[in-house]
């Protein structure tokens, strides 16, 4: 193993250090008391009764949320990883490579939006201390000397409306009343809409879109069917993905996936949404703190998996590939990102022998074959060619 590529090894195991740092001073708050805000004892948003048997348990929702997620990411890596578009007589040890990348990008997307969003919620939760719908239930508040614990309220008010503090519960189990505390904002299940994500990149299960092509008022795109004649005028060598041939029509330029996969990436969806109604039917949550939870799941999964994960729509399924050896810790001002885009330094300098033994037997091939470089057969050959392979 090359000192570079120990440099670019330790620098994802930092990045694994710090989303279980991230994760464990998640728990770390999660141990702390949270603010009890002041209540009213006649509030009846705070007066459903204390369900001691959840319909989802907290073991439950750790292995729908975290480890059903890791196993089946895995398995995809590892099974349906590369997939149809790689070349046969392709090495095996290039073919596990990219095997075991997608794995640890897979891992490290849901591992990260998980990690943030444990320790934004737990975090909140102790700042805002907001009671939850059974606190009343929880606190068994002291009725009787309810005067000695007010706080402020409404005394002109018919009948009154007084604030009373924590201290008035009663509750021996300093769990149980902690936890009564904790109602904003709701765990978010960051974790199963990740999966959603990975399961629809990995098996395009997508809307049909269009790519990006540059205006022509003569466009034959628009055309209802492929002609001789349209075939005849364009040139074929200048068609490419982000720029599709002017003679296919727009209506072929795409088209809507098989309908029985579209379970895989609604099941997981579906899942969080059913955890959601037991958290508000439980008397665990209000409905605004629901919602703003599956807000902050959305965001965070979806950064997480765009960090590591090409668009669903563009993407073909893929992971973004590592950073370059030099910039493993850092690019720097005016560098254009982590990766080192000129192929001379991806051959020499990223120490991919395999890329440098395809690239010298294709130029070889194409020596004594007669091909030339300006004849369109070198940008199929050329060592990044091999690369994205």
């Amino acid at each position: 193993m090359t000192r570079t590529s120990k440099r670019l090894i330790a620098s994802y195991v930092l990045d694994w250090i710090i989303i279980l740092a991230t994760a464990a001073i998640g728990a770390g708050f999660w141990k702390i008391t949270p603010n009890h805000r002041p209540f009213t004892l006649t509030d009846p948003s705070i007066s459903f009764p204390y369900v001691e048997k959840e319909k989802v348990s907290t073991t439950t929702l750790f292995l729908v949320s975290l480890v059903a997620p890791a196993i089946i990411t895995f398995a995809i890596a590892i099974v349906f990883v590369p997939g149809p578009s790689v070349a046969p007589g392709t090495p095996r040890a290039l073919i596990w490579k990219r095997k075991l990348w997608e794995w640890n990008t897979a891992w490290m997307g849901l591992g990260l939006s998980l990690a943030l969003a444990f320790f934004v919620t737990q975090g909140m939760k102790n700042l805002f201390g907001k009671p939850r719908p059974d606190l009343l239930s929880r606190c068994q508040p002291d009725y009787e000397n309810q005067a000695k614990y007010r706080l402020g309220g409404f005394p002109t008010v018919l009948n009154g409306v007084f604030l009373v503090s924590a201290t008035i519960c009663q509750q021996k189990d300093k769990g149980i009343l902690n936890d009564g505390f904790s109602s904003f904002p709701s765990d978010s299940f960051a974790g199963l809409l990740y999966l959603s994500l990975f399961l629809a990149s990995k098996f395009q299960v997508t809307v049909p879109y269009l790519l990006p092509f540059s205006y022509n008022p003569n466009n034959t795109s628009y055309s209802a069917f492929t002609t001789k004649a349209l075939s005849k005028n364009s040139s074929p060598s200048s068609a490419s993905p982000m720029n599709p041939p002017p003679f296919t029509p727009l209506r072929r330029q795409s088209a809507a996936p098989p309908l029985y996969l579209l379970p895989l990436p609604l099941i997981p969806l579906c899942t969080a949404i059913y955890i959601c109604s037991t958290r508000f039917s439980d008397f665990r949550h209000h409905g605004f703190d629901i919602l703003f939870g599956a807000l902050m799941g959305i965001v965070f999964a979806v950064f997480a998996f765009r960090l590591y994960h090409l668009p669903i729509t563009r993407g073909g399924g893929w992971s973004w590939g590592p950073r370059s050896m030099e910039r493993a810790f850092g690019a720097g001002v005016g560098l254009g990102g982590y990766v080192m885009r000129d192929t001379a330094a991806l051959q020499t300098k990223r120490g991919d022998e395999e890329v440098g033994e395809e690239w010298s037997k294709r130029s070889d091939r194409q020596e004594t074959s007669g091909d030339s470089y300006g004849n369109g057969t070198a940008e199929a050959s050329s060592p990044m060619h091999v690369l994205a392979r």
